[in-house]
């Protein structure tokens, strides 16, 4: 049903309402279009080609609808990859001026090695409502919805974080299960995830993905996302978030000079700064993102004989919609795969 009007709407108001559903489906497209030029490189071992691929859809997509893009959270130096950079203008010039935050291939390792979890994401925003952030790492904490305030610290440690969330949610440490990163750095995590009683389940990419898990633990069986991933993703995870409720809090990882400058031309003057979920994403939101592999979240592309087959998702924050889109494509012209 759709939400009343209200009386008092103006034109311009009625005008950017409607703009923004519009982009809710368009915003769909630009992922679908970068995860099948992704998953044509899916399992050839060039992770550089498949965010190349990935990168110039994503791009052609954004530059064909009506607004006035700006990209604050973009790919960076830490993939050695082709980006759609920070502070790149994007879209036709005309309708309103947004933030944009990307990640043309999230699990570029997973593409290039055809394994489960590798999506196409981007989240927009209105201007000047996504958080600017240099393309470093990030520490984050995530839970789902339906728990107080501040249930879960990020300063706090994994131990205390999971007892606290088993009091919160009336059950046994044991019962909750833990979703972080496998890597060398998390190992004071897992430690201490393991102390409480949990369970835990480490990924080897794709912490987008990881962080919407939490919002749905009955069907997931993720309760908490802990540990340190990229920034980007961070923003787009908390956009997310947004949308299907939830609770995260992040700090970026500044810890030398040249990025506490980087992050101070941003805007950024307190390098230790927590970020909550409502920092990172202020206001109206859409967050979109297609599968490229089969993964927990979505199908991964199809290639049949007559056409090709996506699976996306689309969130809304102001209406908290989610939609499941799975899309059989016959026109495969505007895929431009040859």
């Amino acid at each position: 049903m759709e939400r009343p009007k209200d009386k008092a709407e103006t034109p311009a108001a009625e005008l950017q309402r409607g703009l923004a559903r519009i982009l809710s489906l368009e915003i769909g497209r630009v992922t679908e279009r970068a995860a099948v030029s992704a998953a044509r490189l899916r399992g050839r071992g060039d992770e550089k080609a498949a965010d190349q691929a990935a990168v110039d859809a994503m791009r052609s997509e954004l530059n064909k609808l009506p607004i006035e893009g700006t990209i604050v959270i973009g790919e960076g130096e830490r993939d050695e990859a082709p980006m759609l950079f920070i502070g790149e203008a994007v879209g036709a010039k005309c309708g309103p001026k947004v933030d944009i935050a990307v990640d043309p291939l999230e699990g570029t390792t997973l593409c290039a090695k055809n394994m489960p979890g590798a999506i196409a994401t981007m989240a927009m925003a209105e201007s000047g409502t996504l958080l600017n952030a240099p393309d470093v790492y990030m520490e984050k904490i995530a839970v789902g919805p339906g728990y107080p305030a501040g249930v879960v610290d990020l300063d706090a440690s994994a131990e205390d974080n999971i007892r606290a969330l088993a009091r919160a949610k009336g059950v046994k440490p044991s019962d909750i299960t833990a979703l972080i990163l496998d890597r060398p750095r998390h190992a004071d995590v897992i430690a201490g995830a393991l102390k409480a009683g949990a369970a835990v389940r480490l990924i080897t990419d794709g912490d987008v993905a990881g962080v919407i898990h939490t919002a749905d633990p009955e069907t997931t069986g993720i309760d908490i996302y802990m540990g340190i991933g990229g920034a980007p993703e961070g923003v787009l995870a908390a956009a997310a978030l947004r949308c299907i409720g939830g609770q995260m809090e992040c700090r970026l990882v500044l810890d030398t000079e040249e990025k506490r400058e980087r992050a101070l031309k941003m805007g950024i003057k307190d390098p230790r700064k927590k970020y909550r979920m409502h920092d990172m994403v202020r206001g109206d939101c859409l967050f979109a993102a297609t599968g490229v592999t089969d993964g927990a979240l979505l199908r991964g592309v199809r290639f049949k004989r007559e056409g090709i087959e996506t699976e996306t998702v689309v969130m809304r924050t102001a209406t908290g919609t989610v939609r499941w889109i799975r899309a059989e494509h016959r026109d495969l012209e505007k895929f431009h795969l040859s």
